[in-house]
């Protein structure tokens, strides 16, 4: 394996501001370091890269530049499930990809810890990274570089991916960990979506076998060969997932399975566990859109009453006429409140395609189905920060606020539906949490044909990001995250539902100005509440 060296400054200094502490993950030709931001005063991730030779000047700055700008169009894209990049500096053939700080574990070093996951295990993580993948298909980008230790697995949430733009960046078929390279990158061909694809097959297989298809060899240029030329190696952990793992894993690039079916049989690979016993998902704060959202302006009266109404309007299916012309309301001069709070539906994942409302008709694979569970959820003690409280409602739900919020305003739809709104008052951000016992079999298509369209009438509306499905605490859900209002009213905010069954579910929604979405309180409070929230009985 080739590994490369520290090359710092003088002074200890990586770029000349970054401080690396300690080495957490290597690979061929990557080493992965805690480093601290000088300038900044920060915590980061920094990643040494070795460069092919020579590393010309013009070759350097598009490095560079596609590091930096394809990983902050993901970003946006899949906002929680992709690494920020601060900076992006190439010095003597290295190249220092420096990220914020993540709170998760290499998928690497998990592996090397634990030896191999279960089916069901893999499944999840294989649908969080779908959803990445999809985003970044639909909008004609490819990583080219998955592996181990560009994803890191979080406790409370979906995968965060690193390592785009690497890929194209310099002549060579593939940068670092050449055993999950392509056959099409071995024989250095052009490559596009069904690559990623291979890649995935290939941790999948990992991650059920303890060990990649094609193992590491001395020379990059001797494992890229094997990963061409030798037949795969049968998984015999694999259960469920051996078909589809198979079926990535062909050296035909056409012959590999499409995305929607991969989906299918990952979902499958949950679903057929659930029925033996249910085994809880982490509660994914954000799964393919994540984050904080704020009332599309309350600052005038009244405006809680409406959006508390338009709330209950996207959530509820089956009498969506009566809830969607309450939502007409916040299209008026009720929209610059708070964008209409409350759509049934929650939790990101990969179904819808493309990233502005005009393409959210586009239809999409079922949402996931639930994960089973034998891993326990955060007990409700456990997940409570300091600074904040359970609150528990009279309606029989319960969820931490931050210390201050109280309850705003409660609106109904008689006994199907009911909204409740929290927060400081005045401006400030609010979680509105709408119940429905009339809530339709699919939440992708809550949100895409039932609450979008209402949206769309708000002023300054734009999806971020697609409608995503996943899971929730065992259940169907999917995200949809927007931004709405115009100047200082502009306002983002997230919103998952899902589905308890008999046509019952909730939604929460979380709104914020598009100025304190990335705050660090932002950042705690969707957490919280998304890690936190019990339905009653739950």
């Amino acid at each position: 394996m080739t590994m490369v060296k520290a090359n710092v400054s003088a002074d200890g200094l990586a770029a000349g501001r970054y401080r690396l502490l300690e080495v957490f993950a290597r690979e061929t030709n990557r080493l992965w370091w805690h480093a601290e931001d000088l300038r900044a005063e920060q915590p980061r991730l920094v990643t040494q890269t070795t460069l092919p030779e020579p590393s010309a000047d013009d070759t350097a700055c598009r490095v560079r530049a596609r590091v930096v700008q394809t990983s902050e169009t993901m970003r946006m894209l899949c906002p929680g499930q992709v690494a920020t990049v601060v900076d992006a500096v190439v010095e003597e053939g290295t190249l220092w990809t420096v990220i914020e700080s993540i709170d998760g574990t290499p998928l690497g070093e998990l592996l090397d810890r634990e030896g191999t996951f279960t089916a069901v295990r893999a499944a999840r993580l294989g649908l969080d990274l779908l959803d990445v993948l999809q985003a970044a298909h639909d909008e004609g980008i490819t990583h080219g570089e998955l592996s181990p230790d560009q994803i890191f697995v979080r406790d409370d949430g979906p995968v965060v991916v690193t390592g785009f733009g690497l890929a194209g960046a310099t002549l060579v078929p593939r940068l670092t960990a050449p055993s999950y390279a392509s056959p099409e990158q071995a024989r250095d061909e052009r490559i596009g979506p069904t690559a990623d694809l291979w890649a995935l097959g290939a941790l999948l297989y990992t991650m059920v076998e303890g060990r990649p298809p094609f193992r590491e060899r001395d020379r990059p240029d001797a494992t890229l060969a094997a990963v061409d030329r030798l037949p795969l190696r049968t998984p015999l952990r694999a259960g469920p997932l051996a078909q589809v793992v198979e079926g990535l894993l062909r050296k035909n690039s056409r012959e590999r399975p499409p995305r929607p079916a991969v989906r299918t049989a990952l979902t499958r690979a949950l679903a057929e566990k659930a029925a033996v016993g249910r085994e809880a998902a982490p509660a994914p704060w954000l799964r393919g859109t994540c984050r904080r959202m704020r009332l599309l302006g309350r600052a005038r009266g009244g405006r809680t009453r409406a959006a508390g109404a338009a709330l209950a309007a996207v959530t509820v299916v089956a009498v969506a006429t009566a809830a969607l012309a309450t939502a007409h309301r916040l299209s008026g001069t009720d929209a610059t409140r708070r964008p209409p709070e409350g759509t049934s539906s929650a939790a990101p994942t990969h179904e819808e395609t493309g990233t502005t409302h005009e393409e959210t008709g586009t239809g999409g694979p079922a949402p996931a189905a639930p994960p089973s569970a034998t891993e326990p959820t955060v007990s409700p003690s456990a997940a409570v920060p300091p600074g904040y409280h359970r609150y528990t409602a009279a309606e029989g739900f319960s969820v931490a606020l931050p210390d201050g919020w109280k309850r705003l305003a409660t609106s109904r739809m008689g006994d199907l539906a009911y909204r409740i709104t929290f927060g400081e008052g005045g401006d400030s951000p609010t979680l509105a949490v709408t119940y429905s016992s009339r809530v339709g079999p699919d939440p992708v298509a809550v949100w895409r044909d039932d609450v979008e369209p209402q949206l769309a009438k708000l002023p300054g509306y734009r999806r971020v990001g697609n409608v995503r499905a996943t899971t929730y605490q065992g259940h169907r859900a999917a995200d949809l995250e927007w931004l709405a209002g115009t100047g200082r009213m502009r306002l983002h905010t997230f919103g998952r539902g899902f589905l308890l069954g008999g046509h019952r579910g909730f939604s929460l929604r979380f709104t914020t100005a598009t100025g304190a979405w990335n705050d660090t309180a932002s950042r705690l409070a969707l957490k919280t509440f998304l890690r936190t929230f019990r339905a009653p009985g739950g």
